[in-house]
């Protein structure tokens, strides 16, 4: 019996355009037909030249691939999104000369959140992010459209445990740094050095077996009515409040 190549999509211009230029492995561009738009002929060019099969088909049929999301006429079928190894983390940030700075979700489930978290990872130059195997969101066309084509860019390492990978990382010389309600003033850190920032779940945080392997905690103050904020946004603050104190 023949093994079936698992398949994902990319969903929108700007992710599709990410995906065509990134070489990721691309089995068929859907395009809604009538379109004329210079982002979609551009993109249309892009797969020709990459001896990609185009396919004009009705706007319902984008919809029912894309899942009711915003598809903006494109719509790419690739080959199941591929994770990275730890090696390959610390080998981006060799790669670059610089001591590696990763970030660690603990549990996160939102793929929105996922997203948009890559997105910042990639724009504050992070080397790669580490998600847990269960009981966590995985890379999909959700993640993908809303991280916009960071998802080509930002290397993901999917491992079984969470807290051994944490020794490990700690091991080679990380620092590791964990967010909660009581900690260091996340205005006064300072990432420099091999650091990884961990980032817990959407409504639980971190677990506690991750949090007693943290060497520091963060937290970011809050003067107003609503004690905590949106995953992805609070991960935003840390990344570029680390960004900031290693001097890009």
């Amino acid at each position: 019996m023949k093994e079936q190549k698992q398949t994902d999509f990319v969903i929108g211009r700007h992710p599709a355009m990410a995906a065509l230029k990134s070489g990721q492995d691309i089995n068929k561009v859907f395009v809604q037909s009538g379109l004329k738009a210079d982002a979609i002929r551009e993109i249309i060019t892009l797969a020709k030249n990459k001896n990609i099969v185009v396919t004009q088909v009705p706007k319902t049929k984008l919809d029912t691939l894309a899942d009711g999301q915003n598809h903006q006429g494109i719509v790419l079928a690739v080959a199941a999104f591929k994770y990275a190894t730890l090696d390959d983390l610390f080998a981006k940030a060799q790669s670059k000369g610089e001591a590696p700075f990763f970030l660690i979700l603990d549990g996160l489930e939102d793929p929105h959140n996922l997203g948009s978290i890559l997105r910042t990872a990639d724009a504050a130059g992070v080397h790669g992010v580490i998600i847990p195997k269960r009981r966590a969101v995985q890379l999909t066309a959700t993640v993908a459209k809303t991280s916009t084509g960071a998802i080509e860019f930002v290397p993901v390492c999917r491992v079984t445990n969470l807290a051994q990978t944490v020794d490990e990382l700690k091991e080679r010389g990380l620092w590791i740094f964990g967010t909660d309600m009581q900690g260091q003033d996340f205005r006064t850190w300072d990432a420099k050095g091999p650091t990884a920032l961990v980032i817990g779940n959407e409504g639980k945080g971190i677990s506690s077996l991750v949090k007693k392997k943290c060497d520091a905690m963060l937290t970011i103050p809050m003067i107003g009515h609503v004690q905590s904020l949106n995953a992805s946004v609070a991960a935003s603050l840390l990344i570029y409040q680390g960004f900031t104190s290693r001097g890009k």
